[in-house]
């Protein structure tokens, strides 16, 4: 049909450009135009057809009812230069991934509506990488992929069974023993469509656009989770977290026991990546308790009961009560009891001290003071300044 559709619009152009009159010079060179760009209109609509790309003929520099000349500016010294018009596909890939480079991530959402070479380019996980480490970093760990991975099976498996009911739904016009002969090509033009559409769910640009349209929850860790609530000043809990772009803020759910909370307008600054890859209910096992000494950062796993999650609390190693001094004269380190101080509550508060034994330290607790779990000792200095840059402007009462 297209071949028909090119030699029936060649034959019209063609039978009107025949003239028995004589050619002056200009009516030669148009006609030579003519002659020429019918010769090959149809291998450069075939080519760009075949190829999938835009295809636009340039009036300025090509047209039938025109000389064969470039347009060209007379210089005030009246030398010639040619009006040249360069497009973003003609460049080298290595410019052209340059610039792709410095736009945002909006940007190259719309550089991927323009055409399907710029579609692939810009839908690249080369670049989003990019992007996702820039901004998401800080709150995205392997916990957060993990999940998303298993969002994109899941979604996969419901696609392949709902097609595998429409299928069995045919009854008796389905082919016997489920063979169809036309389902390859449909099956090919779909994924056709697809391509020139829908983006792939295993591309970082989609995972992407799913964290800054708050679609995709991810798992995280919230700094004085409810608002700074006093039961849980210094703490950081798991939840479940959907970002929304409007407030640039969070939204967050938290799973104490059978039922969901929620939390809203979160920042970014009480967010983190959990530091262990520990499961929020179970006990985290220390590496660290030999080495445990007054002045140590530390933090520790807490729960109201053991039907709870839990918690990370931030203290310090401090000194036992019959320690006879510091520095030279403390043998703190040496005792296989180690106190453990939140300066946080006020003197007296049952939450103010605990103490461990650092050579048989289990889960340990009760009902009533709930349960110390598993401890990490602070090494990094980014940690050890996050929790004082969260320290309360008064002391606890609680």
């Amino acid at each position: 049909m297209i071949y028909l559709l090119i030699s029936f619009v060649s034959f019209i152009i063609l039978s009107k450009s025949f003239t028995n009159k004589p050619l002056n010079e200009g009516d030669r060179r148009r006609k030579l135009v003519s002659s020429w760009f019918l010769r090959n209109l149809p291998i450069l609509l075939l080519s760009r057809l075949k190829k999938g790309t835009i295809f636009a003929l340039k009036i300025s520099y090509f047209h039938l009812g025109m000389p064969l000349k470039k347009k060209s500016l007379v210089s005030e010294n009246g030398e010639e230069e040619r009006n040249k018009v360069c497009c973003l596909l003609d460049l080298p890939d290595l410019a052209l991934d340059c610039i792709l480079e410095n736009l945002s991530a909006s940007e190259l959402c719309s550089v991927a509506t323009v055409c399907k070479s710029l579609r692939d380019r810009s839908r690249s996980d080369y670049l989003w990488r990019k992007h996702m480490e820039r901004k998401w970093s800080k709150v995205i760990g392997d916990a957060a992929f993990r999940q998303w991975q298993c969002h994109v099976d899941s979604r996969n498996r419901d696609i392949m069974k709902k097609i595998f009911n429409q299928r069995n739904q045919k009854g008796i016009f389905s082919f016997p023993y489920g063979f169809d002969p036309f389902l390859w090509i449909k099956s090919k033009s779909q994924k056709v469509r697809e391509s020139r559409s829908s983006l792939s769910d295993d591309s970082i640009m989609a995972l992407y656009l799913s964290l800054e349209s708050g679609k995709f929850w991810f798992p995280a860790q919230v700094y004085n989770r409810e608002n700074g609530h006093a039961g849980f000043m210094l703490s950081c809990y798991d939840a479940q977290l959907s970002y929304d772009c409007r407030t640039d803020t969070f939204q967050a759910r938290y799973s104490p026991h059978g039922r969901w909370t929620s939390e809203e307008n979160i920042k970014w600054e009480r967010l983190r990546v959990s530091p262990i890859d520990t499961s929020p209910h179970a006990l985290h096992i220390s590496y660290c308790l030999e080495d445990l000494k007054p002045g140590d950062h530390i933090e520790i796993q807490w729960r109201r009961n053991k039907e709870f999650p839990y918690g990370w609390w931030y203290g310090v190693v401090g000194h036992l009560e019959s320690c006879q001094g510091h520095g030279n004269h403390c043998h703190c380190h040496n005792d296989d009891m180690v106190i453990l101080e939140f300066n946080q509550y006020t003197l007296g508060s049952r939450w103010r001290q605990t103490m461990i034994n650092r050579k048989h330290h289990r889960e340990q607790g009760n009902q009533i003071d709930g349960f110390y779990g598993g401890i990490r000792k602070l090494q990094s200095k980014e940690e050890i300044t996050m929790w004082k840059n969260l320290w309360p402007t008064k002391v606890v009462e609680y």
